[in-house]
């Protein structure tokens, strides 16, 4: 049996966290995965995206779980609704798909990542716990392959916009920019660039803010839309 408990997470709140999907049984079984961790706890579960505001407002959770394709309000509209709200939680895609637009396009209005149903139930427990943390999931072998195989062709626009932006950074943002467009963690980018992890952090938030993303996911996006991770040093 695989151990998800966490042993040695420093105590504190359990993360709050809220299941949206209208398969009773894919509900249950997270409910039972988290029901296994101490430091998280599932406050709400809902059958469609319509759910969603009236399950956020009497909950409260930091986290919440969108299905991607429900019958009334699918996931991407409800993401996008909530995402768009001042003070709203952590959104994460739930898909049973490696590659799916739908997700794409929620990406793009500010969900913070995306799980795979049939992820290892170690995995689905970190990435919870790294979104409950403020960073978002970047898979580099799953998200790398969404970005670039089902993202719609970039329109002349949308790439001249993104290499505008990203003419804003400095030489050294644009490679923190390119290795975090590789889903590469904080440490792995220190370890790559010679930099300390709270470097790695200042460098990804000033890049946040002056162009005026809101996470990492958003941060890889713009990358790709500018040609690809492979953004050339100035």
């Amino acid at each position: 049996m695989v151990d998800v408990t966490g042993e040695g997470v420093a105590a504190r709140p359990p993360v709050r966290v809220a299941v949206v999907d209208d398969d009773p049984l894919v509900r249950s079984g997270l409910r039972l995965l988290f029901a296994n961790v101490p430091d998280l706890d599932v406050v709400a579960e809902g059958a469609d995206g319509a759910d969603v505001p009236g399950m956020v407002a009497a909950h409260h959770p930091h986290v919440v779980l969108l299905d991607v394709r429900m019958p009334r309000v699918d996931g991407l509209a409800a993401a996008e609704r909530l995402c768009s709200r001042p003070g709203a939680p952590y959104v994460v895609m739930l898909t049973t798909f490696h590659a799916d637009a739908y997700v794409l396009r929620a990406l793009r209005a500010g969900a913070s990542g995306y799980l795979l149903k049939d992820a290892p139930p170690r995995e689905l427990v970190d990435a919870v716990r790294r979104v409950a943390s403020g960073e978002p999931i970047l898979s580099p072998a799953v998200t790398r392959r969404l970005i670039e195989q089902v993202a719609d062709p970039v329109s002349h626009e949308r790439r001249s916009t993104a290499v505008a932006l990203l003419d804003r950074a400095t030489g050294r943002e644009r490679e923190v920019a390119s290795a975090v467009a590789r889903g590469l963690s904080n440490a792995q980018i220190g370890a790559e660039l010679g930099m300390s992890v709270p470097t790695v952090k200042a460098h990804v938030s000033r890049l946040l803010t002056k162009l005026g993303l809101d996470n990492r996911v958003q941060l890889a996006l713009l990358v790709h839309d500018a040609g690809g991770d492979n953004t050339p040093e100035r």
